[in-house]
């Protein structure tokens, strides 16, 4: 009985290491990682690294009169982190964070429509050397600065790599208001450009 038990669990082992090599509801193979540019072009700019989770995902079939055409939706759970500065005189110098959802379309030619809701934002600017005065005292301030709300809103394009599920190169324009900045809200936009990948990428 002993010499069965061993078989058995040996033949379930092999047989669930299979079905987690095939299977796609892994963290890995739902998840793409990006990295890019991030800023205006002008005073501010800096990197960006994230990721993102494929949270639910409908694929809609189209007969045509060169075949069938496959369109995708998708929804995903985004995050990301990134600095950008002033590289000239280094006075405008932050740290961003964000979390939100995304959508995206991808076409049979495989371009890339995305929309992207961060309301989970953070902005920590970082200011140059600073003191301040406590008594007969003169300090230095340890990391001067300050934080701000800073929720995002994106829209892009991408393109998918031929013949990969999730790989691919993104352009967004990013709308990121800061709250509370001195007696009111700092409007500022964003460009966003880079690559998206994969790595447990399958070829389709």
């Amino acid at each position: 009985m002993k010499k069965y038990s061993i078989a058995l669990l040996l033949i379930y082992a092999i047989n669930f290491q299979a079905q987690s090599q095939t299977n796609d509801s892994s963290f890995l193979n739902r998840t793409e990682f990006k990295v890019g540019y991030y800023g205006n072009l002008l005073w501010d700019n800096g990197i960006n690294l994230g990721a993102e989770y494929l949270w639910k995902e409908r694929k809609n079939s189209k007969e045509k009169k060169k075949g069938q055409k496959i369109i995708t939706h998708q929804f995903l759970f985004n995050g990301s982190i990134g600095y950008s500065t002033n590289f000239a005189n280094k006075t405008d110098n932050g740290l961003h964070t964000y979390y939100g959802l995304i959508w995206r379309r991808t076409s049979p030619k495989r371009w890339q429509l995305h929309v992207a809701l961060n309301p989970l934002g953070y902005y920590r600017s970082f200011l140059p050397e600073t003191y301040e005065v406590k008594g007969d005292n003169v300090e230095k301030v340890f990391l001067p600065g300050r934080g701000y709300y800073n929720p995002t809103l994106s829209v892009g394009i991408g393109r998918q790599r031929k013949g990969k599920i999730r790989s691919a190169s993104y352009f967004n324009i990013t709308f990121s208001p800061r709250f509370n900045y001195n007696a009111g809200t700092f409007p500022t936009l964003f460009l966003q450009y880079g690559f998206r990948f994969n790595f447990k990428n399958k070829k389709q």
